[in-house]
Order: C-alpha cells, then structure tokens, then sequence
C-alpha cells in the first residue's frame, strides 16, 4: 500500500468521523438551541468534499485543506472556552479537524511527486 493510499483513508475516515461529530453534536448532544439549530448545516457542509475525497480528487484535497481550518478553529476555541459535554465535543472535532488537515496536506505532497516527473518527461 502505498503512503498516497494511506493518506486518503486517513483523510476518508477523519472527514467522515468529523461529519457524524458535527451532525450528532448540532443535532441532538449539544445544540444551541433545544430541539437542534441551524449550526447543523456546518456538518452538512462537510458533505460536499466527501466524494472528491473518496475518489481521490488532488484538487479537492488541495482546497479541502483551507477549508477544514474553520473547524480546527471553532474546535480549538470551544474546547477552551466552554465545559462539560461541548468542552469534549469541541476536543474531538479539534482532533479530527487536524488530523483531517495533515492527511490531505500529506495526500496532496505524496500525489505530486509523480506529476514532476511526467512534466519532466514532456519537456
């Protein structure tokens, strides 16, 4: 197997992971508000890259890594402002956010290798 593979079923599990946390915690473990809020659409969001990453689009993983910031930083800022159930929550998408973030950074490092080489090839 090689590292590219392991990076994308890095990224695969943790996006997904990341996506239940977001949708349980929203929906039902800890929303702002009773009965759910609209902060669920934040896992939802995630729902977009979820088959670019699957299928191991370069260009998905390369925006995939700006874009999973906003989590690391709602993560890191709730897991040290708010306590209890929502202090773990936060802990664990702190956790899953940057591992997500490494994974696709390291994904998109270990797939451009091969295209220096072709280009080299070409010219």
């Amino acid at each position: 197997m090689t590292n590219a593979i392991r990076y994308q079923i890095s990224a695969s599990a943790s996006l997904i992971a990341l996506i239940f946390l977001c949708l349980a915690w929203e929906g039902w473990l800890a929303p702002l508000k009773p009965g759910g809020s609209w902060m669920i659409l934040k896992g939802a969001a995630l729902l977009v890259p979820l088959f670019g990453i699957l299928r191991g689009k370069r260009y998905t993983y390369k925006w995939l890594s700006l874009f999973v910031q906003f989590y690391l930083m709602e993560g890191a800022l709730r897991a040290t402002s708010d306590h209890g159930l929502i202090q773990l929550l936060a802990i664990g998408e702190t956790v899953l956010a940057a591992t997500l973030f490494v994974s696709t950074v390291l994904f998109v490092r270990a797939t451009r290798a091969p295209l220096k080489e072709k280009a080299a090839e070409q010219s």
